[in-house]
């Protein structure tokens, strides 16, 4: 695991906390290995229908499905394959890399492919309220080669306060959005094409006993 902390993902680490300080987000392009991001979509392409689930809204004995909000279909990622695994282990290196710049205390990880089939979307949310959640720190990484602009399909990010957006990303295979979780409004504008990515959170541990709280 400690190895894939090389100096060139010391570099990439080193941007990510330095643009978290500065803004609190970042648009990353290629700041993984291409044959890891190549991996990660054949292995969501291999994936059966049944699967992936519907994505609810809210967490716990609070999520429910609601088509109005959300239409994307979900499942999380696990150590079982080995390029869910090499992600998943390249994101606890970012974790420590974080930690140690920033101070920021992240506990743990969870992420979950997410599908939009064409005409999908998210409507804009808040992945955190201040004082109400322990995720802290929202990671999406794009899968979908030779996306197109007229493809749609952009994440839209916007100010804390205001409706005018800060920036629109196009879901290109490669590119890594990191955002504070709870001070970014964004949502999903459908596409005309399916559209792969890894959702993802950093959450530090706000419960006794080592448990984390909530669990997802």
């Amino acid at each position: 695991m400690n190895s894939l902390a090389s100096p060139s993902h010391e570099l990439v680490f080193d941007h990510i906390a330095d643009a978290l300080v500065d803004k609190g987000y970042l648009i990353l392009n290629d700041g993984l290995p291409e044959a890891l991001t190549s991996a990660l979509f054949q292995r969501i392409n291999h994936l059966n229908d049944e699967d992936f689930r519907r994505a609810g809204v809210g967490r716990e004995q609070d999520q429910h499905l609601n088509s109005r909000i959300r239409q994307d279909q979900i499942r999380w990622l696990e150590h079982s394959d080995v390029s869910e695994s090499a992600y998943l282990h390249w994101m606890d290196s970012l974790r420590e890399g974080i930690n140690r710049r920033l101070f920021m205390g992240l506990f743990d990880y969870e992420c979950h492919f997410a599908h939009y089939a064409p005409g999908a979307f998210y409507k804009r949310h808040l992945d955190a309220f201040r004082g109400q959640t322990n995720r802290v720190l929202t990671t999406v990484f794009y899968l979908n080669p030779q996306w197109q602009q007229s493809d749609g399909g952009e994440l839209v990010i916007y100010p804390e306060a205001g409706d005018h957006p800060i920036e629109r990303v196009a879901p290109a295979a490669g590119t890594l959005v990191v955002f504070l979780s709870d001070r970014f409004p964004h949502e999903v504008l459908p596409a005309k094409a399916d559209r792969f990515s890894i959702a993802g959170w950093f959450r530090v541990n706000a419960s006794i006993g080592n448990q984390i709280d909530p669990p997802r």
